[in-house]
């Protein structure tokens, strides 16, 4: 019995750490972005000269923030969707056609990471301009660094947003258990699970 409880817990800890730890990321990113951009504004409008890596650096950062923030968004019910038809189903039906609509939304997540890694793998001799620039400017050298790591963004974000997908129809399976264990017999109210 100490096993069944154990797992949960050690699921749900895990589970509120990947979200404080996405939470703690977009903070650190965002503020990244409004800092460069600021020093971008300043130097461009007061010292009349420009930060050429500026807009390259917040364009990552960008791609960076919209791949791995999505799976946050649909978490937390963020993203567009229509709910007309499933509204209007009951808890059980519900989750049946939440399970039928994840799975070509899975299929097409999973294509996203393979392609993503086959692209980003062509491109990992290249290397990202604006770090290029900075680290000659400051150090006389090329950093060096690949440009594989911004497209690599395509396949953990999409990983990410599957995780999300699949997590929420557990979820939603685990509470329709737990709801219809603590409800009486179909027949007393009129009301069943399914």
């Amino acid at each position: 019995m100490a096993s069944n409880t154990a797992a949960p817990g050690g699921i749900v800890r895990l589970v509120d750490w990947y979200e404080k730890a996405i939470r703690v990321a977009a903070g650190v990113s965002m503020l990244t972005l409004v800092a460069v951009m600021a020093a971008q504004v300043v130097m461009r409008y007061v010292f009349n000269a420009s930060l050429i890596w500026a807009e390259e650096l917040c364009r990552y950062i960008l791609i960076w923030q919209t791949f791995l923030f999505v799976g946050l968004a649909y978490q937390k019910g963020e993203l567009v969707a229509v709910e007309i038809v499933p509204l209007m189903l009951r808890p059980g039906w519900r989750l049946v056609l939440k399970t039928i609509t994840a799975i070509p939304i899975i299929l097409f997540l999973w294509l996203m990471v393979t392609n993503g890694l086959d692209y980003a793998g062509r491109l990992q001799n290249q290397t990202i301009p604006a770090l290029d620039f900075i680290s000659t400017a400051l150090g006389g050298e090329d950093l060096g660094v690949s440009i594989w790591w911004v497209y690599i963004s395509v396949s953990v974000g999409s990983a990410l947003l599957a995780l999300h997908v699949i997590g929420s129809i557990v979820t939603d399976a685990i509470a329709l258990k737990t709801h219809s264990a603590r409800k009486p017999p179909a027949g007393v109210h009129g009301d069943s699970a399914l």
